[in-house]
């Protein structure tokens, strides 16, 4: 039951910051008909969205838990000693964990596509987009995950820093809906927002062609840090561990 309710919960609890703010910008609406591409008729689509952006995200998490996991009960030392080398390892977690979150994925993904339906080229743009930001978030929790093996202390730091630049990257509530000025220009300067903005305007817009002509720097970051992050998040997973090993236990 413990395992069974842990699953259970990782679906449902995102549906909370997926809800509420639904719930507040229907309020809104009442009183302004748009925020920037974003009204009544399309945030729905937002929210799905934003729903499926949490759950993909969740792979910042899967390689700190699955490895603190196997050093708690003393399996890493084996895994480390086995014939293979450990990027294997680490692909490993990381296709197990989409495996683990397929299904509530394409639940959203066909439900977003029952409210707001796309062409097939779009629906592979979509996959494109989701798929590079499952790599982006994967390098992100490379820098986690070797926190949990040989530098505990440094995890929270990084997770004090995810949690500002997700509080400052537009996904649960519009950007126009934020005040001009310092709070928008600190949105403007976070990665992050151009990679969750550009799921949505794909969407939207459904004209894969004008979104990327249209938003040509949302796709540079994109791109960029779907190559950068996996590299730069596996050069530091493996200069700590080479440097201070398996810390603890």
């Amino acid at each position: 039951m413990r395992v069974k309710s842990a699953v259970v919960l990782r679906y449902i609890t995102p549906l909370v910051s997926v809800i509420m703010p639904l719930i507040i910008m229907g309020q809104l609406f009442t009183f302004a008909e748009s925020f920037g591409p974003w009204d009544s008729t399309n945030f729905f689509i937002y929210q799905l969205i934003a729903y499926q952006l949490v759950v993909v995200y969740a792979v910042t998490n899967a390689y700190s838990s699955q490895l603190a996991s196997e050093k708690v009960w003393l399996t890493l030392p084996a895994l480390i000693i086995a014939p293979f080398r450990q990027v294997y390892l680490m692909i490993g977690i990381y296709f197990s964990f989409l495996t683990v979150i397929a299904f509530p994925f394409i639940i959203f993904f066909i439900l977003a596509l029952i409210y707001l339906p796309i062409t097939i080229l779009t629906i592979f743009a979509m996959l494109f987009v989701f798929f590079c930001l499952s790599l982006i978030f994967s390098g992100i929790g490379l820098f986690l995950g070797v926190g949990a093996i040989s530098k505990e202390n440094i995890v929270p730091y990084i997770r004090w820093g995810l949690s500002i630049a997700f509080s400052f990257s537009a996904i649960t509530l519009p950007f126009e809906f934020f005040p001009e000025g310092i709070v928008q220009n600190i949105i403007r300067l976070n990665p992050l927002y151009y990679i969750i903005d550009i799921a949505r305007l794909v969407w939207i817009e459904n004209n894969f062609i004008y979104s990327i002509t249209h938003h040509p720097f949302h796709l540079f970051v994109l791109l960029s840090l779907t190559i950068l992050l996996p590299i730069l998040g596996y050069k530091f997973y493996d200069y700590i561990f080479k440097k201070y090993g398996i810390v603890g236990y």
